[in-house]
Formats: structure tokens, C-alpha cells, sequence
């Protein structure tokens, strides 16, 4: 159990939902092209506000890309704040940018100030995005090279095709919630063990060859018999090296994990959102 010492001093880590919510970001240098990017990716719709003049390259090309931008050619007004779910302000006016986050704290809008930790009611993080998985890391606002080292370890780490391995894992789920619907009870947690057993006992790389009908074979076959078939016997065929043997396969991303964590756990955590 955490002694309390343990019990503090952190952030909650979350995955923020955006989609259609309306973000006004403040600003269109380097770093709003990032926070940019990140809000896109989560399918918001986003205010920006700059004279065209400091726009970034990458900034100009996302708003002529995208059409969830709506760009205003001029500096902030109190106005912009109307209506939005979230506020993000990446501009080189430390007064204008304290005054922008106590207007949103007055009107309870979640607000971020770059390279401002104590007006931020949260923090980003050095990113990885691979399909449908996206891993943070933080620092808590104190050192955002660390995080980015960090990042790159983990990176390294990660067993290849985990993000198509995810994809098709989710496509199986769904098939297998059309197959045996309901919410809770027995079937619920049948479901649950069932698609546990299939992931651990399947190597990444065989979960990412998953196609239409080998999921229909593995469900005729595996759910409706209460057990895991092998890759094979669904019509699959390992893509990984006929060298690397599945323990051996496993003991190396161990290996890696475990000693990046003995290295780094103090620098780090993952997913977060400061708390208010």
C-alpha cells in the first residue's frame, strides 16, 4: 500500500476527449504548430488566433488544410474566449498570456500557457502516436528534454506492428460484441477473459496479420469452443523471423522495458493533465 508521502506531488492522467469540442488557440509559432497538430489529431475544432506575419510554416499549412480551422489574421481579443471548451496560448507576452488564463479560470475554461507550469491546469507531453496508440510522457512541467529522451526509449522499445496489432484487436472485440451482445454479467466477463487469453497468447506481430475471415474463424472456432486457437489454425502465417522464437521474442521487449524503467521511472510518468 502508497504511504501517503506516495499519494501527492502527481497529476491525473487522462485521455482527453476532443472530438468537435471548440479549442481557441492563442498564438502561431513553433510551438503552436505543436499544440496544434495535437488538438487535430483529436478531432477538435479549433479557433487560432496570430497575425499572419508570425505564423509558422507549419502552421500556415495546417490551416489551409484543414477545414476545423477557423483563422482570425490579428492579436487576441477577450471575445475569442466565448464558447470554448479549452484555451491554449503559445505567444511571447508573459502579461498577456497571465491575463488570458485568469479570464479562463474566471469563466472555468481549462487552459494551458506554454512555458508557464503555474498557469497551466495542464501540461503536454512529449508524444507517441502509432495508429490508434498514443503514449504521453511528462515531467510534471519540469523538464520537458527529459520527457523527450524518454520518449525515444520507449520507442525503442515497443515490439513492431503495435499499432496495427491494436487496430485489428479492436475490430475483433467489436465483432465478438455483435456475436455475444450485453453489458456486464457472465457474458461480460466471459468476453473479457476470452480477448485476455487471445492477447497474451498471441505474439503482436500475429495479432496485426488478423484479416476479416480469420477472425471469423477464430471466433466460430475459439469463442464458441472457449478457447484460443494458434495463428495457424485460423489460416494464419507468422510474419515475425522463424529464428526469433515467441519467448524469445518476448524476453527481448522485457529485457528492454525493465531496464529503461530501472533508468528512467523518476524522470516520467505517463498520460497526464495537471491537476487544477
Amino acid at each position: 500500500m502508497a504511504d501517503a508521502k506516495e499519494l501527492s506531488g502527481g497529476s491525473l492522467l487522462l485521455a482527453w476527449q476532443l472530438k468537435d469540442k471548440r479549442v481557441l488557440i492563442v498564438g502561431g509559432g513553433d510551438v503552436a504548430s505543436g499544440r496544434l497538430e495535437s488538438v487535430l489529431v483529436a478531432d477538435a475544432l479549433v479557433t487560432l488566433v496570430s497575425p499572419s506575419e508570425r505564423l509558422h510554416p507549419l502552421t500556415r499549412r495546417l490551416i489551409d488544410a484543414s477545414d476545423r480551422i477557423t483563422y482570425r489574421d490579428r492579436l487576441f481579443e477577450l471575445s475569442d474566449l466565448d464558447g470554448a471548451d479549452m484555451v491554449l496560448t503559445a505567444i511571447d507576452d508573459v502579461e498577456t498570456s497571465r491575463a488570458i488564463c485568469a479570464e479562463c479560470r474566471a469563466r472555468r475554461i481549462p487552459v494551458n500557457v506554454a512555458d508557464i507550469p503555474p498557469s497551466c491546469d495542464f501540461y503536454f507531453g512529449s508524444q507517441i502516436r502509432n495508429g490508434p496508440l498514443q503514449v504521453m510522457i511528462s515531467t510534471n512541467g519540469r523538464s520537458p528534454k527529459l520527457a523527450n529522451i524518454v520518449r525515444r526509449r520507449i520507442e525503442k522499445s515497443l515490439p513492431e506492428h503495435v499499432g496495427e496489432a491494436i487496430e485489428k484487436v479492436g475490430e475483433l472485440r467489436s465483432k465478438l460484441r455483435e456475436r455475444a451482445p450485453g453489458v456486464g454479467g457472465e457474458l461480460g466477463k466471459r468476453r473479457m477473459r476470452w480477448m485476455v487469453d487471445v492477447c497474451t497468447s498471441w505474439e503482436m506481430e500475429d495479432l496485426a496479420l488478423l484479416d476479416d475471415d480469420m477472425m471469423r474463424k477464430l471466433l466460430d472456432d475459439g469463442w464458441e469452443n472457449n478457447r484460443v486457437p494458434k495463428l495457424e489454425d485460423v489460416g494464419g502465417r507468422p510474419r515475425r523471423d522463424a529464428a526469433s522464437s515467441p519467448l524469445q521474442v518476448r524476453a527481448a521487449v522485457l529485457t528492454s522495458l525493465v531496464g529503461f524503467l530501472a533508468g528512467a521511472a523518476c524522470a516520467a510518468a505517463v498520460m497526464l493533465t495537471r491537476r487544477r
